[in-house]
This record gives C-alpha cells, structure tokens and sequence, in this order.
C-alpha cells in the first residue's frame, strides 16, 4: 500500500465518525466508519516485515484527529488552549488504544483477534469516564443520542452497549468484505453477512417494540423552566443577584399558575461573592429567593449557584481547599444547585463530575503548582469541592429530585448514583453559551436523552444560555427553547420509581472488558516472551 492511500483511507475513516455524529450526522455511517481504517491495519499485519509498525501509529492518529477535531472544535470558542489540548490528548489516547490492539493480534492473534478490540476499546472508554482527563464526550455509543427509536435497548447495557454493537458491526462488514475479495462467494461469506445482518436489525427492531410500547406511569408533577439568555462573557458575572433574580421570576410568571410545583433555573445563575454556606441566611440572593417562596408558598425553586465553605480550624482539609491570603483558614468553592421550598430546610448539592482544566486541574496532588493553570471561564477558578454522595433534593410532597449540574449529564452510571438514592425524575442545570452556535450545545442537549432512557426518568433542562428542553421516560425531546433567546417553557412530567437493568447494574460492559483486557494483554505479553526467546535460542 502506497503512503497516499493509507493517508487517504485514514482520514475517510475520521471523515465517516465525523458525519455520523450529533447534532446532524447521518447515524448509520456509524456501522461503517472504521473499515478504511481496519483496511490500513490489516495491511500492516500481513505484511511486518514491510511496513514499520510504528507508521501505523502515524496512519490511525490521523483517523482520531480528524474525527475529534471536526466535531469537538468548539471546546475552542471558550479555551483556545483547551480546544487544542482535548482535540490533540483524545486522539491521542484512541491512537494508543487502537495501535496496542494491532501489536497484540499481530504477536498472538490470527485474522479472528480483530475481536479483542471489543476488550480494549470498551475497557478504554470506560476508564475514560473516570480519571482526572476525563472526556467521555466521544464515547462512540453517545453516537446515536439523536435517534431515541434505536436504543432503547440502553436501558439493559447503557451507552457502552452501543459502542460494542458499532464495533461488532464493523467488525463483521470488514472481515464479510476481507474473504470476499481474498476469495470469492462461498458459504462462509454468506453465513458471516447473515450474522451481520440479524446483530445490525435486531437490536433495531427490539428497540421499536420498546419505544412503541413504552408507557410511562401517570404521576405528574408541573414544572416551569427559564432561560434567562444572560450572556456568559458579559452579562452573566457582572449583573447583580437582584437583577439576575427578577429576571427569572419575571420569566416563570409568564407561565406560572396554581398548579406549577417547581420551577428550574439554570446552572450558576447566582453569583453573589461570598456565598458562605456556613450563614447561608445572611446571603443576599438567599433572602431575595426566601421572600419569593413566601410570596409563592405552593412552589419551590431549584437554582444554580457559586457557594463557599470555610473550614474549621479542627476539620480535615482536603485537597480542593484553597487558603485565604490574609490568615491561616482554608475555604472551597463549589459550583451548587440550591432547593427552597416553604417547607423543608435549604437543600445543596455540589456538582462532583468537574469538568478537567476548567474546574478539577488534573493530578493536582502530583503537580502542587498547576492551579495557576485554571481556565477562567468566568465564576469561581480552580479545583471545586464536590460531594462524596449522589443525594437528590426531597421535594415538601416527598418526591426525589436529581439535580444535574452540566457536564455531569454525560455520565451515565453516575446519574444512575441518584436513582440509587430515590431520585424519580432528574433535573439538568448547565449553561452551555461558551461555545456560541456551534454543535456543542445541540449535542450536550441530545446527550441528555440517554440519561432518559438509561434510567427512565423523566428530565427537566434549564440552559441559562444554549437550549432548554423537558425530555420524557423513552428520550423524547417534548418541548425545547431557541437557541440564544430568552424564554421559559411549562410542562407536566411524570416521575417514576422503576428500577431499570442498568441501573441495578451500571456499567457491567465496561468491568467485562477491563478484565477481559488485562486477560488478553497477559497473554499478548507471555506471546512476545516466548517468541523472543526462541530467537535468541536460535
């Protein structure tokens, strides 16, 4: 093979992920992404002695750099140097992912270990949902987040399930198409492309049965959700809290009655400095919040919020404390999501999957100094307090409500922590502005529709710039705002205790392939041992 074809292929391989992907991708190509690469490794493995195997190294960097930069460039609208560094990091992880895979098949494995990449690249997602360079953003079964109709099988394997059908589907395409051309019809093609066939549309219509016949349980509660369409780079930060707030109960007025329960606002609308949680009463913000609830005595409000703690001189001080200049006293920020009603105490949470370099520095304890390399995207800088539980917010009629706080609606098993814990619906808070109109908004929107049918719990959306949405049990988008405009939309969403499989469950694809992993790359290991030996034996 000629350097310009494998470049050529290479790059239709991340042109293919490219233009499948949310928020306008044509899903199916999805199913036949990554055979121009397969073709590219496939020449490298039958021909060693010809072809370095650290070129192919080069050739699939150029697939998974194509791919992240043409549908996660937007990350550089807010942080230049953060768009460059996901684009360049996550590339170059899936390259080391997909070239260990090549050298294990190539020192063990004949024609049939194209399999093992199952293992490995299952095994690298799912490590990749939980490490301090955590950006799960391109987990290939977040893939088909537009298209609720052909996964609601999630709801058994979660987004790892959908990766290991696309990877099975290639798979088999490249190896029906590899006997083909080395040797013509036979009875094992056929046999290979019916296999293809019945893995590719039985999970489809499996998954139409369960849409058609999904009914959710009639318990409504009603909920407003505002939109305020403060601008993140200069109005959100710089508005006062009195301000900020009558905005939004000017907006849920709009729309608000006797019958409305709670209403949503967005992620870090309150920005009142400090915000100490250890008086939250004396807070500005909390008394405007506490006289509308009075006033509104049959609602609550869950709202974002930058809140402080200041420890005590006898607490344990972890490791996201940061010291006041002017004594020896420590405090931590947080990124919260506050609950009033006119009946219980005020309820917080603390968002806990914090996005890397915005708000957790990356191996903070091995590098002391690298929180002077925060990106500041307004708010508070730095690593952020989090909270050791999922714990959903209890409502004056005892329903349980899970805040999520942005980015930490693209975990999965992690939101499934809340159901764990009563949550009967969930309510996601973000702010999505940083990245202007670009797809990041439109696919952190879709992404939240997994969330759904993961766990099967309705879902409210309250974007203070981006798109706000109410979501039903099988990740139907019900009702959503305009992009960058103000509004505020009402709807009635049912709640559910159900208990899903992978709920119960989590993850349980990704813990297969991790030990599955570790097998294979044993074996790989003792592979290249024995080999080695017997040349020097020779």
């Amino acid at each position: 093979m000629k350097r310009i074809h494998a470049i050529s292929l290479s790059t239709l391989s991340g042109l293919l992920l490219a233009a499948a992907w949310p928020a306008n991708g044509f899903v199916y190509l999805l199913f036949v992404a990554l055979l121009p690469l397969f073709y590219v490794e496939q020449q490298f493995y039958e021909n060693p002695s010809k072809r370095p195997r650290i070129q192919l190294f080069g050739f699939s960097y150029l697939t998974f750099f194509v791919w992240n930069a043409l549908t996660t460039f937007w990350v550089s609208y807010s942080t230049l140097f953060g768009g460059i560094m996901a684009v360049l990091l996550n590339a170059f992880f899936m390259t080391i992912v997909f070239y260990v895979y090549h050298v294990s098949r190539a020192l063990t494995y004949n024609r049939s270990g194209q399999f093992i990449l199952l293992f490995y690249w299952i095994a690298w997602e799912y490590f990749h949902l939980d490490w301090d360079l955590s950006w799960p953003w391109l987990n290939l079964g977040n893939g088909f987040s537009a298209f609720p109709q052909l996964i609601q099988w999630y709801e058994y394997t979660g987004v790892l399930g959908g990766t290991a059908w696309i990877i099975t589907i290639n798979i088999l395409i490249s190896r029906t198409l590899y006997y083909y051309f080395q040797e013509g019809p036979s009875r094992e093609i056929l046999a290979n492309g019916i296999i293809t066939l019945i893995l590719l549309a039985g999970p489809v219509l499996f998954s139409q049965n369960l849409y058609k016949n999904y009914q959710e349980t009639d318990n409504p509660v009603e909920m407003v959700v505002v939109q305020p369409n403060n601008d993140p780079y200069t109005e959100q930060y710089k508005r006062s809290p009195e301000e900020v707030l009558q905005h939004i109960f000017e907006l849920a007025e709009k729309k608000s009655d006797s019958t409305t329960r709670l209403i949503v606002a967005p992620e870090s609308a309150i920005q009142e400095k400090p915000l100490y949680e250890n008086h939250l009463e004396r807070g500005k913000s909390i008394r405007i919040l506490k006289d509308y609830i009075s006033r509104n005595p049959d609602k609550a409000i869950v709202i974002g919020a930058s809140t402080y703690y200041v420890f005590d001189e006898d607490e344990e001080i972890p490791l996201s404390a940061r010291p006041f200049s002017n004594s020896d006293r420590y405090y931590n920020a947080y990124n919260t999501a506050i609950y009033m009603d006119d009946t219980t105490d005020i309820q917080l949470y603390h968002k806990s999957k914090l996005t890397p370099g915005v708000e957790k520095m990356p191996f903070k304890s091995l590098f002391k100094h690298i929180e002077n390399f925060a990106i500041d995207l307004g708010g508070t800088v730095g690593t952020l307090g989090t909270d050791p539980e999922r714990i959903p917010f209890t409502t004056s009629s005892k329903e349980k409500i899970a805040p999520i706080i942005c980015y930490e609606s693209i975990y999965g098993e992690f939101c499934t922590r809340f159901v764990h814990n009563g949550a009967t619906a969930f309510l996601i808070i973000t702010n999505d502005g940083w990245w202007g109109n670009t797809p990041g908004h439109r696919q952190h929107l879709q992404f939240a529709t997994l969330r759904a049918i993961e766990s099967r719990r309705s879902i409210a959306r309250s974007a203070n710039t981006g798109i706000s949405a109410f979501i039903n049990q099988r990740g139907d988008i019900l009702k959503a705002t305009k992009y960058w405009e103000e509004d505020v939309i009402k709807h009635k969403l049912n709640t559910n205790s159900a208990i899903t499989f992978y709920v119960k469950h989590g993850d349980y694809f990704g813990r297969i392939a991790v030990f599955g992993t570790v097998m294979l790359l044993l074996i790989t290991i003792t592979s290249a041992i024995i080999k080695r030996n017997k040349k020097i034996l020779r």
